[in-house]
């Protein structure tokens, strides 16, 4: 690289101002290192493809801020993804796009493989040379193979990140096609590096495809500047505050609203008002059980907000919740569940009630600060005291773990970027095939 700043060209379909947890990750990861030292270009689709998104100008500020090229995309198909997607959503258009989703589930692909040739076309401008290493977040998975195709037109290198498992996925109970388990296995072998979000994951991944010293764990973080600036919303009462997504049977808000339940008739937590406050899509599942434990009067919806609501709400939260699995049987896909917004949470200095399974990589992170406090979801005795006394003003404040800023998470990335740039002599994917003609014995 003759002491230049290495170049990243890096695949990131979900990035401001798109409003989701996974544009936290490939923001920041963009952000820190060109602050590393990278010349950081990053394809992602326009702003326009997306049906809820953040400040599209404040995006653009912070790209010219921290010198981060953008290549912006279309997006084909975008009917594969109508909750995240624009699309044509009603009447005959929703039809054709109900038979489009049950042909791509039934052939294993994934709902944003509309965008691999959008991006192709958008990057066919490149030149050999102009850069020295793919980087590709996923899922969608698609992008990994995105990731492969321009690896072979550039002569590059390229890293996979996980920031969820793919053929083994702790949110569903269907096992992954034959077809697809050969493709990660193909995509992984011809990587330079692979990235996963927590040890067990890494664990999994490593044991179905033996990666060895090709993987690291580069986790999710806060941005300690990002958050500075939050100022905490005055709900004039204590506040209780879920934000995201529920994955019934293992995240759901049951055991919550039976803890709540039980608070409602306790004399002592009712002498403070409060109320529980949910921001998220899925407001009949919290309707459901909050009618079903009695506590509908004390429930609040927000809907899909800016992130930055977000943000000031649970920094003005009295608690903030994080739920991973209510269930008891643990398995290693359970143990790595670490939702993104949990480090942001700690990063607000927020006291955290989590609800996991009793061991897991989260515990881990959890015993690095006083902030969380941490029960199975059969645990409803131990939910609703710890509620009662936090209404009650007895939980006290921990300090945010210095480890998992993204000034810090980046290190450890831009150190695996920067060995697979040196370590590039031919491309990967030719050794590979070079190895398979090889006769299997000594």
């Amino acid at each position: 690289m003759h002491n230049k700043n290495p170049k990243l060209l890096f695949f990131a379909w979900q990035f401001p101002p798109a409003r989701a947890m996974a544009s936290v990750r490939t923001w920041n990861i963009a952000k820190y290192l060109a602050r590393l030292g990278w010349d950081v270009t990053v394809v992602t689709p326009n702003p326009s493809v997306w049906r809820h998104v953040d400040d599209p100008n404040k995006t653009i500020d912070d790209l010219k801020k921290e010198g981060i090229r953008r290549i912006i995309t279309g997006h084909g198909w975008r009917c594969l993804d109508p909750n995240n997607l624009n699309c044509w959503n009603e009447g005959a258009g929703w039809f054709a796009g109900g038979i489009c989703r049950r042909l791509v589930k039934r052939f294993g692909s994934d709902s944003a493989i509309g965008w691999v040739n959008a991006a192709q076309r958008a990057c066919s401008h490149i030149e050999l040379g102009s850069s020295d290493i793919i980087l590709a977040s996923g899922p969608p998975f698609s992008t990994f193979l995105l990731a492969q195709r321009l690896s072979k037109r550039l002569d590059l290198p390229y890293v996979l990140d996980y920031r969820d498992t793919w053929t083994v996925d702790p949110h569903s109970d269907q096992s992954a096609k034959a077809s697809t388990i050969r493709k990660e296995a193909n995509l992984l072998a011809n990587s330079a590096a692979v990235t996963i979000v927590c040890d067990s994951w890494g664990s999994l991944l490593d044991r179905q495809y033996g990666l060895a010293s090709k993987l690291k764990v580069i986790t999710n973080g806060y941005d300690r500047e990002d958050l500075a600036t939050v100022k905490p919303h005055s709900f004039g009462h204590f506040a209780i505050v879920y934000a995201g997504s529920f994955y019934p049977p293992k995240r759901v808000i049951s055991p919550v609203m039976a803890a709540l339940g039980r608070i409602k008739t306790a004399a002592e937590a009712n002498a403070t008002e409060w109320y529980f406050h949910y921001f998220g899509q899925q407001p009949d599942h919290v309707r459901h059980e909050a009618e079903r434990f009695g506590v509908m009067e004390r429930v609040v919806f927000h809907g899909n907000v800016a992130r930055s609501d977000v943000l000031a709400a649970l920094r003005g939260a009295g608690v903030g919740i994080v739920i991973t699995s209510i269930l008891e049987g643990k398995s290693q896909e359970d143990e790595g569940i670490v939702p993104g917004k949990f480090f942001e949470i700690v990063g607000l200095g927020t006291p955290v009630l989590l609800i996991a399974p009793a061991e897991g990589d989260i515990h881990r992170i959890a015993e690095t600060t006083a902030l969380v406090h941490s029960f199975t979801g059969a645990n409803i005795d131990g939910i609703s005291n710890f509620l009662r006394h936090a209404i009650n003003g007895n939980v006290p404040r921990g300090k945010s773990p210095e480890a998992y800023t993204w000034a810090n998470v980046a290190k450890k990335l831009d150190s695996v970027l920067r060995e697979a740039v040196k370590r590039k002599t031919v491309p990967s994917y030719i050794e590979n095939r070079s190895r398979r003609h090889i006769a299997p014995f000594a």
